[in-house]
């Protein structure tokens, strides 16, 4: 298997479940590498990687999901051999949800339960002034505010001709992102956010309900938009209890 789009924990290739990782604006598959502490031994972490990141870095990073989600299916498609589930956060919750969309027209396999973090539900209008065309200052101004972006590679000019772009193709990707109306997923939905994130509150969270056929369960973690950050083993606990996973192992 190729690992340019998934960069697989290889320790545990022999578990009987994958979890697929997709990560926020601007960060790669390293991004989830501490998560592999969390999990037991029988659900394999698979991080993706984007274009135009870490060892993608020579690609050019996509800005639209159109395109994208269409070549992400491609890279995780060998990935699809045994059950699998999905965790994205923020712009990673919209690449899953549309993936596993992506999936059900190919008639593909699809996960046995969408994890998705920090996003409103699709449907949803946009009412956040776009980001993605903002001059240099103003779009550094918006990062700070954020509070996604280390401020050495905010204020470290060759570090920021490296980071601006992918960061821009990510923000554009979401902010004209278009919704169009299909059938309800038939897995569970955890939806998580942070108390403290100011663009995404539990009223835009929760009307990701009407998105399954399934349950819809809604978590709020301390902290911001970055919570997973300094929430992981709380959120990681989360996953594996809606799963109904302990620390040693899983029952399919």
């Amino acid at each position: 298997m190729s690992d340019r789009w998934l960069a697989p924990n290889l320790l545990r290739t022999d578990a009987r479940m994958r979890l697929i990782c997709l990560p926020h604006a601007g960060a790669g598959a390293s991004a989830y590498r501490a998560w592999s502490q969390e999990l037991p031994p029988d659900l394999q972490l698979c991080a993706v990687q984007l274009p135009g990141r870490e060892n993608r870095l020579n690609e050019r990073p996509a800005d639209s999901t159109i395109t994208l989600v269409p070549e992400l299916l491609g890279g995780i498609r060998p990935y699809l051999d045994r059950p699998f589930v999905m965790f994205g956060h923020s712009m990673g919750a919209l690449l899953a949800f549309e993936l596993t969309r992506e999936l059900r027209r190919h008639g593909l396999p699809q996960p046995r339960h969408l994890f998705l973090s920090a996003h409103r539900a699709p449907h949803l209008p946009n009412l956040l002034q776009p980001v993605h065309s903002l001059n240099r200052p103003d779009f550094v101004a918006e990062l700070r505010r954020l509070e996604g972006t280390p401020d050495e590679v905010l204020t470290h000019e060759e570090l920021m001709q490296i980071a601006e772009p992918i960061l821009r193709a990510d923000f554009k990707l979401c902010e004209t992102y278009e919704y169009v109306s299909g059938q309800p997923l038939d897995m569970p939905l955890s939806i998580f956010g942070g108390a403290d994130d100011p663009n995404v509150q539990p009223d835009v969270l929760e009307p990701w309900r009407e998105h399954t056929r399934a349950s819809m369960r809604l978590r709020i973690f301390p902290g911001g938009h970055l919570y997973p950050q300094q929430q992981r083993a709380e959120l990681v606990a989360a996953i594996l209890a809606d799963l109904r996973i302990d620390s040693v192992r899983l029952t399919i």
